[in-house]
């Protein structure tokens, strides 16, 4: 559960001059340090190469990283319903961009797909209660930018109104599970947002699990404010384990999404059948959270 930027910093600590993290499936593996302050080179390497280096032990090694560290521009969009109360309203986001490897169709295309869904159905039927905030965060991948940014920029009086956060990342892998946030582990008032998450799912008979508020995401800055955090997730590079494949159907053994983070996270990785889904769930939370 160790960050790549935590395993940085204390190799850096013990005197490495570079730190070479070895992927424990095929392949290199993507990653970020979150943001800066770490001096010495950090590379994600392939099992072969891990074991290359582990036969060499004992001999001098060069690492040379071909790089640009660089100041760079983002924006976060930001749309909010002109209608409704402002005192408990209910935000949404999901974030905009993708890493270098891949064009992001399902990380996170997806989110933003049915964002903007939401957006224009909405928009179509104002709401009468409160109201409702749609954010597409910039430089999620490069360590959460545009929503650390938001959440520290929000007066006190903002935070107060702010009800609920809804976050959408990756909600149409093409080996499903369909997960709502745990709310019971997160701020008061969490458990409101899993509570209309679950009763979607119950109501058309779909099996829904729960995953842990991990920081990977959006909602990270949120839940560290002590905001109403949850949100819809159908899984990464994560394997599906046997319980799960008897539980949502697939491939057990295989990743939930087996082009997380690769150059073929095209819009044929995506299971529209799930998105559909997650995004009725998402629709239907809104609903009841800005009627409350």
């Amino acid at each position: 559960t160790c960050t790549l930027r935590a395993k940085a910093a204390r190799a850096a600590e013990a005197g490495a001059a570079a730190v070479l993290v070895v992927n424990d499936e095929p392949g290199t593996f993507p990653g970020t340090l979150g943001q800066p302050g770490i001096r010495i080179p950090v590379l994600g390497t392939s099992p072969e190469t891990g074991a290359a280096l582990r036969a060499a032990l004992g001999r001098d090694a060069r690492v040379t990283v071909d790089a640009v560290s660089e100041r760079r521009t983002t924006r976060n969009v930001i749309s909010e319903t002109r209608t409704g109360r402002p005192e408990g309203t209910v935000m949404l986001g999901a974030h905009a961009d993708s890493v270098a490897e891949g064009p992001g169709i399902n990380d996170n295309g997806t989110g933003i797909a049915t964002l903007t869904t939401l957006a224009e159905r909405l928009a179509e039927h104002a709401p009468t209660g409160r109201r409702v905030r749609f954010a597409f965060w910039g430089a999620e991948e490069l360590g959460l930018y545009g929503s650390r940014h938001y959440v520290a920029g929000l007066a006190r009086d903002e935070r107060r109104r702010l009800g609920a956060y809804l976050n959408l990342d990756m909600v149409g892998s093409p080996n499903p599970v369909r997960l709502v946030y745990d709310g019971d582990r997160a701020p008061r008032g969490s458990e409101r947002i899993e509570d209309a998450l679950r009763g979607h799912f119950r109501s058309r008979g779909l099996a829904v699990g729960e995953t842990g508020l991990r920081s990977s995401s959006d909602h990270a800055p949120f839940l560290r404010a002590g905001l109403p955090v949850g949100g819809l997730y159908t899984g990464a590079g994560e394997r599906k384990t046997a319980a799960q494949a008897r539980r949502f159907g697939g491939s057990a053994g295989r990743p939930l999404d087996r082009c997380y983070h690769r150059a073929c996270d095209t819009v044929a990785n995506v299971d529209r059948r799930v998105l559909s889904q997650m995004a009725d769930a998402a629709a239907h939370a809104t609903a009841v959270l800005a009627r409350r």
